[in-house]
C-alpha cells in the first residue's frame, strides 16, 4: 500500500481507539489452523451435516468423522456418583474447567458445589456449577465447560470465574496443558481421547448428531474457536443506526422479504474482530514495549518515523499482520 493510504488507515484506527471503538480484548475468536490467522464471521462458511460424515481435513491423509456426539462419564470426587456428558468435539475434553447443570434439574441439585475428577489431568479438579442456561431437556442436561475454546462455554466460564485453560498451539496440535496428549493434532486428540475414555471405563457410546460444521473460507480447514488477544470494534451502535433507518423508511431493503433476514442479522451483529495474523493487509499501529513495563503503545506512522527516546527503546509489534519484532532506537 502507498504512503497516503497507509496513513489514512493508521490514522483512522488510531481515532477509533481512542473514542473507544477499538479496543484489544482475549476472547473467541475463529481460528483458522492452516493460515494460523483469525478470520471474521463473513469470512466462515457453514455446512450442515446430517450425522456421522467423513471430511477431509487440511493436514490429515485420513478422512476426518464429523456429525458425531460422543457420550461418556466423569467421576464424581469423594463419591462412587458418575455425570454423563455428551459432547461432538471429545478433544476439547482436555480443556474443560468445569462441569454446568440447570439449578431446577432435581437430577443433579445434590451434586452443585461438588467436583467431578478430570480422567487425564490427574490434579485437576471441575467444579459443578448451577446455571440457568443449561438446556436439561438437551443432552443428558450436563455440560462440560470449555472456556477457552467455545463461545457458550466463554460466557459461563465468566459468570462462574471458571479456569480459562487453551489446548491449543497456533498450528493445531496440543499444548502443554494436556498432559500425554501434547503434541497430538486436534484430530489425531480426538481418536485417541476417545480410546483413553474407553480404556478407563467412562466411555458411553456414539450417536450420529446433525449439526452445522465451520470451515474456512479462504483454506477451507475446520474452525477451531480459541481464545486470542486480538482487536475489536463496537458494532452494537452501528448495527442500532442501520436498524433505525430501514424502520423509518429512509432506506428500503428489497426484495422486501429479506427485510426480515436483515435485522435478524443487525440485532444478533456481535463486535467484529478487525486484527489477522497474515503479511498481506495494513499493520495495525500498535507496539508494547519490552523495556517500558509492557506498556501497549499506538503511534500515528509520522510520529514513529520521527520519535526520539532518551534511551534504548525496543517495541514489538502488536498488530497481527505479522509477528515481526521492531528494535527502534535512537
Amino acid at each position: 500500500m502507498d504512503a497516503p493510504r497507509r496513513e489514512a488507515v493508521s490514522e483512522a484506527f488510531i481515532r477509533l481507539y481512542e473514542d473507544g471503538t477499538i479496543y484489544r480484548a482475549n476472547r473467541i475468536v475463529n481460528w483458522d489452523v492452516q493460515l494460523r490467522t483469525a478470520v471474521s464471521n463473513l469470512e466462515v462458511e457453514n455446512l450442515e451435516l446430517k450425522g456421522r460424515t467423513k471430511l477431509s481435513v487440511p493436514g490429515y491423509e485420513r478422512k476426518i468423522d464429523f456429525g458425531v456426539m460422543t457420550y461418556f462419564q466423569y467421576e464424581i470426587d469423594g463419591s462412587d456418583e458418575r455425570l454423563e456428558i455428551a459432547t461432538t468435539r471429545p478433544e476439547t475434553l482436555l480443556g474443560d474447567s468445569g462441569v454446568a447443570v440447570n439449578p431446577n434439574d432435581d437430577r443433579y441439585r445434590h451434586l452443585i458445589g461438588k467436583n467431578a475428577r478430570h480422567p487425564f489431568i490427574a490434579d485437576r479438579l471441575l467444579p459443578i456449577v448451577a446455571d440457568e442456561h443449561v438446556d436439561r431437556e438437551f443432552g443428558t442436561g450436563v455440560v462440560k465447560i470449555t472456556p477457552a475454546h467455545d463461545q457458550y462455554d466463554f460466557n459461563i466460564g465468566r459468570r462462574h470465574d471458571l479456569q480459562f485453560i487453551n489446548i491449543f498451539n497456533d498450528d493445531g496440535t496440543l499444548n502443554s496443558n494436556t498432559g500425554s496428549f501434547q503434541g497430538q493434532k486436534r484430530y489425531e486428540a480426538r481418536y485417541n481421547v476417545v480410546a483413553e475414555l474407553k480404556a478407563k471405563g467412562l466411555f458411553i457410546k456414539e450417536e450420529d448428531n446433525p449439526m452445522v460444521l465451520k470451515l474456512s473460507e479462504r483454506s477451507k480447514d475446520v474452525i477451531e474457536p480459541l481464545m486470542k488477544p486480538q482487536w475489536w470494534m463496537k458494532m452494537r451502535e452501528l448495527a442500532d443506526k442501520a436498524i433505525e433507518v430501514v424502520k423509518n423508511g429512509e432506506i428500503t431493503i428489497f426484495p422486501a422479504s429479506e427485510e426480515k433476514k436483515y435485522f435478524r442479522w443487525m440485532e444478533g451483529i456481535d463486535d467484529w474482530c478487525l486484527s489477522r495474523q497474515l503479511w498481506w493487509g495494513h499493520r495495525v499501529p500498535a507496539y508494547v514495549s519490552l523495556s517500558i513495563s509492557f506498556h501497549i503503545f499506538l503511534f500515528r506512522i509520522r510520529q514513529l518515523r520521527n520519535q526520539t527516546f532518551d534511551r534504548p527503546f525496543i517495541i514489538t509489534d502488536l498488530g497481527g499482520t505479522t509477528n515481526t519484532c521492531l528494535n527502534h532506537q535512537r
